[in-house]
């Protein structure tokens, strides 16, 4: 796995529509999933790991970095897509809005961060986040919105939620050097 990073999105979590959605914590499942994962051979030899500042992010990096010894260290540009415009939507409404998110990138739909503007910041938050690990393996613990983005500037395509992880919970690879993407989203565990 030298040279490679994998970009893992937080698993399960809990919903809470009295707390801010950045609050959330992991679920059961979504920990049992995420320690699966940890003890897998594809998070072996892990140099560095990153993750956004969310609660869910750092917990499921936190497992991640169980027994190993390592930091976990958080970027504020590897957050989610600001979604604050509206709070916790229910599961129908927010897939609408989601769908409307990533068919209309140049656009704030509902007063969510731009899709553009989401994707330049976590490229710039990857970017800096390479350069600031020693070299090796290393994991970027985020979310699947950004994760989607990512993944569609580093293949040089357009974003389109065709793109999205399946479910919450996933992981795709990429060259270190050149930042190819080796693969999409594969599941970190069965679910």
């Amino acid at each position: 796995m030298a040279d490679m990073v994998l970009f893992v999105t937080h698993p399960e979590v809990v919903i809470d529509p009295a707390t801010p959605v950045p609050d959330w914590g992991l679920s059961d499942v979504g920990r049992r999933r995420m320690a699966i994962f940890a003890a897998s051979p594809e998070a072996a030899g892990l140099t560095a790991i990153w993750s956004s500042e969310e609660t869910k992010a750092r917990e499921a990096g936190a497992i991640l970095a169980d027994g190993r010894s390592l930091t976990v260290r958080t970027h504020v540009g590897l957050g989610e897509n600001d979604r604050s415009a509206t709070g916790f939507l229910p599961p129908s409404e927010f897939e609408a809005v989601a769908d409307a998110f990533f068919a209309r990138p140049e656009e704030s739909v509902r007063g969510w961060e731009r899709a553009i503007d989401a994707q330049a910041r976590v490229a710039a938050a990857f970017a800096e986040v390479l350069a600031a690990s020693p070299p090796g393996p290393i994991a970027v613990v985020a979310h699947g919105g950004v994760g989607t983005l990512l993944l569609c500037h580093l293949a040089g395509r357009p974003i389109d939620r065709a793109e999205d992880q399946p479910f919450q919970g996933c992981f795709w690879r990429c060259e270190r050097d050149s930042l190819r993407p080796l693969h999409g989203w594969r599941p970190i565990a069965p679910r």
